[in-house]
C-alpha cells in the first residue's frame, strides 16, 4: 500500500518508473537469454534469503526482516500502479500474469522464512546441530526460490520472449 499511497511525489514516481522501465526492458522484452534472466533473478533473491536467515541469528537483527519486507511491499505497490496507469493494457497483461503471481509466491515463501528466523534467534547457537539446521532449512528454502524463479523464466520463454531468445 506504501508503494501506491506515496506514488504521487515525484522523487517515489520517479524511482518506480526507473523501477518499471528495467523490469520491463531487463526482464520482459529483453533481447537476453532467458536462462541468463533465470540465473540472475535466482541470485538477487538467494540475497533477500541470506539477508532474511541473517535474522534467525540473533534477537538485534530482527529489524531486518521488516526492512526487507516493507521495501518489497512499497516496490510492488508503485510497481503495480505504474504497469497500469502508464503502460495500461500491455503492463496489466505484465503485473497480472508475470508480475503478479511471481510477486506473492516469493512473498509467502520470505514469510515463512521470517517465521523460521524469528523462532530460531530466541534459541541460536553456534554449534553444530544448529548451524545444521540453519542451512537445511537454507537449502529448502533456496529450493522454492530456483522453482519460483523456474516459473517466471517459464512465463517469460513462453508469453514474452521470441523463441530466438530463449537460449
Amino acid at each position: 500500500m506504501c508503494g501506491v499511497l506515496f506514488i504521487h511525489s515525484p522523487a517515489i514516481y520517479d524511482y518506480h518508473i526507473v523501477l518499471c522501465d528495467r523490469f520491463i526492458d531487463r526482464v520482459c522484452y529483453s533481447s537476453t537469454s532467458v536462462i541468463v534472466i533465470f540465473f540472475e533473478r535466482t541470485a538477487g533473491h538467494a540475497l533477500y534469503l541470506v539477508l532474511l536467515f541473517a535474522c534467525g541469528v540473533h534477537p538485534i537483527a530482527w529489524p531486518l526482516a521488516p526492512a526487507v519486507l516493507v521495501y518489497r511491499g512499497y516496490t510492488f505497490g508503485g510497481t503495480i500502479y505504474i504497469l497500469f496507469s502508464v503502460y495500461r493494457v500491455s503492463g496489466a497483461l505484465i503485473a497480472l500474469v508475470l508480475y503478479l503471481p511471481v510477486h506473492l509466491l516469493f512473498d509467502l515463501l520470505f514469510l515463512c522464512v521470517c517465521a523460521l528466523s524469528f523462532d530460531r534467534a530466541r534459541h541460536f547457537c553456534f554449534d553444530k546441530e544448529e548451524l545444521k539446521g540453519m542451512l537445511c532449512e537454507f537449502a529448502l528454502a533456496l529450493i522454492a526460490v530456483v522453482a519460483v524463479c523456474l516459473l517466471e523464466a517459464l512465463l517469460l520463454a513462453v508469453l514474452f520472449h521470441p523463441l530466438g531468445n530463449i537460449v
